[in-house]
């Protein structure tokens, strides 16, 4: 279900987000307001085809919404959880443009992921359904494929070096999340201990 709203611009990010940790929220915030769009939904992948999450879509669903509390321009969609099947960008996009037939979607994704957008389901009509945002954070432009470039814009940020696997690999060595995660975040992860080896 997604917070309805009439967003003449509004971003896409998708990801696992296994857990949501600030470089996330720093790179929402960086394409909200270099783009000048009116709100970004985040939308936790439900079965991703390329990763093994390590929580349940559940889990990390309510891990995004208490890693957004506050920012007013962003909220969670769970269109990819609620559909059944592998999750899939093309049917992310196909079915937030049905809930915001008004909106001009912008689809924020990071240069690691954009290097392996051929390997996607459909990739060459993510074009058409949105502007694709790649999110560079190593100065080095991607290479486009032909059948994309006139619909992605790069954006060069300076985003946190932070990955959802470091935040694993420290509560796994038992080390803390302080100054990765938000801190809601962090204590849903102490609480329901998550990312434990022996969890």
């Amino acid at each position: 279900m997604a917070v309805h709203g009439h967003y003449p611009k509004l971003g896409v990010f998708g990801g696992t987000f296994d857990p949501p940790q600030n470089g996330h929220i720093a790179v929402a915030k960086a394409v909200l307001e270099r783009l000048l769009l009116d709100h970004v939904l985040f939308v936790p992948a439900g079965n991703p085809w390329q990763k093994n999450e390590q929580t349940s879509a559940a889990q990390r669903q309510e891990m995004v919404r208490l890693a957004i509390e506050g920012y007013d321009h962003f909220s969670v969609s769970t269109v990819d959880i609620d559909r059944e099947g592998p999750t899939y960008t093309v049917d992310t996009l196909r079915d937030i443009s049905l809930q915001y037939p008004d909106s001009e979607l912008f689809f924020i994704v990071g240069d690691d992921a954009f290097a392996g957008i051929t390997s996607w389901k459909d990739f060459e009509k993510l074009g058409e359904l949105a502007t694709i945002v790649v999110v560079s954070r190593m100065g080095i432009a991607p290479e486009v494929p032909a059948k994309l470039s006139p619909s992605v814009n790069l954006l060069e940020i300076d985003s946190l070096p932070i990955s959802s696997t470091q935040c694993r690999e420290r509560i796994a060595n038992g080390e803390t999340l302080e100054g990765l995660v938000p801190g809601k975040v962090a204590d849903y992860v102490a609480k329901h201990q998550l990312y434990r080896r022996n969890a």
